[in-house]
């Protein structure tokens, strides 16, 4: 049962442009917090007295409660409220933004991370839902477009805000700084967002597959995300990945079994295939803005500052990709317009991938980020939309979980397989070359890589996923 009121489900004319901005805010909130950490790690690091173990898990706990969590939270949102999920999810994650920009101590902010993570599992699929029923025909190709700019631009926006607010008022801004954001988007989703209806009675949700996949999910992205920034295959990693694969069969059989399917075969059906696409479009989302402003300290020795001003260039490249995808998608087709853009994003990382520890700033680095930027915010908009159409209103919050949970999953595991890729890379030129002429080695081999995965995911949707338009 469709658990939306008449009021989500009006017309998109009735509707305007209020809840797409909080919605589309609410977004982009997630996505920043993912990357908003990774140039002020050193200064995180020498501030609270941080080991390099330690202070991997200021991400990782992120990372693990976040994708852990996504399924649950998106079907919690369908059988609860998409909005009362929504409201849930942003308090916590006010509240722990608060706890991180405090933060005393090493322990106190890898909680608080987690904490938003739980925060972010429960306002994104909820956010994306709400997005979906509320807007209809055309007016959801352009809130598409909406989403997809805030998601594109929250990811360089992080590495541009990491390296300002860390250089200007140390490292606790980076999380004070957010906090008004969410507790503006807390105060008007009550004003613009529409209530839900009353939970159908017979909403039930499915405890054994619930907790059997958040296992899985919690064992497969603390040993992709651990092995990818550690770069090591450690006995705790392999049994990591060991269990999230053995734990996947089991929540396999068990939903097969389920009366209340956590993920009913429908949606598989429907969205299946885009969402495989959209693993590999994880993986190089990741994997290009951990290493991207990596090459451009250690290899370039560009200033936290500076590299966070050079990714504006790929940010306004992602906003205006975005926003326009939806008008080839009408004329030309969703999967003609998303090939295209992954075709972009492939240049543009192999373009990236030719620079090295001398390049310039216009061929080296703004060359490739328009390309990039391009293509990325196109391919984004296309893929999430093809992963929630034949979607209905009651499967919404699990189809927004879903699409979420593959894009975190596929980041993990592009950063785990980019990163062995760059050590290897690294230690190869070590043995005959100064150390930034093998960093660059190392990152030029990662950025090559990641074009490949962009290449895979281009042949991917060419030849599995429908050319169906976009609707007018």
């Amino acid at each position: 049962m469709d658990t939306s009121s008449p009021a989500t489900r009006a017309p998109a004319s009735r509707v305007g442009v209020g809840p797409l901005a909080v919605l589309a805010t609410a977004q982009f909130l997630v996505v920043l917090s993912t990357s908003i950490v990774n140039v002020a790690l050193p200064a995180i690091r020498s501030g609270l007295g941080m080991s390099p173990a330690a202070l991997s898990w200021v991400v990782n706990a992120y990372l693990l409660a976040f994708g852990a969590l996504l399924l649950p939270g998106g079907r919690a949102a369908d059988l609860f409220g998409r909005r009362r999920v929504l409201l849930t999810g942003l308090t916590v994650f006010a509240l722990a933004t608060l706890a991180a920009g405090l933060a005393p101590s090493a322990a106190t902010l890898i909680a608080a991370r987690a904490a938003q993570g739980v925060g972010a599992a429960l306002l994104a699929p909820a956010a994306l839902s709400l997005l979906l029923v509320m807007y209809q025909g055309s007016a959801r190709g352009t809130a598409l477009g909406v989403w997809g700019a805030v998601s594109g631009a929250g990811g360089a926006a992080g590495v541009l805000l990491s390296g300002v607010l860390t250089q200007v008022s140390g490292w606790p801004a980076v999380f004070i700084a957010t906090l008004p954001v969410a507790l503006a988007v807390l105060a008007a989703v009550p004003r613009l967002v529409p209530p839900d209806a009353a939970p159908s009675t017979r909403a039930r949700i499915d405890l054994p597959g619930t907790a059997t996949v958040t296992a899985a999910l919690v064992a497969l992205t603390y040993g992709l995300a651990t092995g990818g920034r550690s770069g090591g295959t450690s006995p705790a990693i392999v049994g990591a990945l060991t269990a999230g694969v053995v734990l996947l069969g089991a929540f396999w059989w068990i939903e097969r079994r389920s009366p209340d399917p956590l993920i009913p075969p429908r949606i598989l059906r429907a969205v299946g295939r885009a969402n495989l696409v959209m693993i590999l479009l994880g993986a190089v989302w990741v994997g290009l803005f951990y290493y991207l402003p990596l090459y451009q300290q250690q290899v370039l020795g560009y200033s936290p500052l500076l590299a966070g001003l050079t990714q504006l260039p790929m940010a306004a490249a992602i906003t205006l990709a975005s926003a326009l995808a939806p008008r080839p998608a009408r004329r030309y087709g969703r999967r003609a317009t998303l090939v295209t853009g992954l075709v972009l994003l492939t240049a543009g990382l192999a373009w990236l991938a030719l620079a090295g520890a001398d390049a310039g700033f216009v061929t080296g680095i703004l060359g490739p980020s328009a390309l990039i930027g391009a293509g990325l915010g196109t391919a984004f908009v296309e893929l999430t939309a093809a992963s929630t159409d034949g979607v209905t209103g009651r499967d919404a919050g699990l189809a927004g979980g879903l699409v979420n949970t593959t894009r975190q999953i596929g980041g993990a595991l592009g950063l785990a397989i980019l990163t062995a890729v760059a050590t290897t890379r690294t230690d190869q030129v070590a043995a005959h070359a100064s150390t930034p002429h093998a960093l660059a080695a190392g990152h030029r081999a990662a950025f090559l890589g990641a074009a490949l995965i962009a290449a895979l995911a281009a042949l991917l949707s060419q030849t599995t996923l429908h050319n169906a338009s976009a609707q007018r």
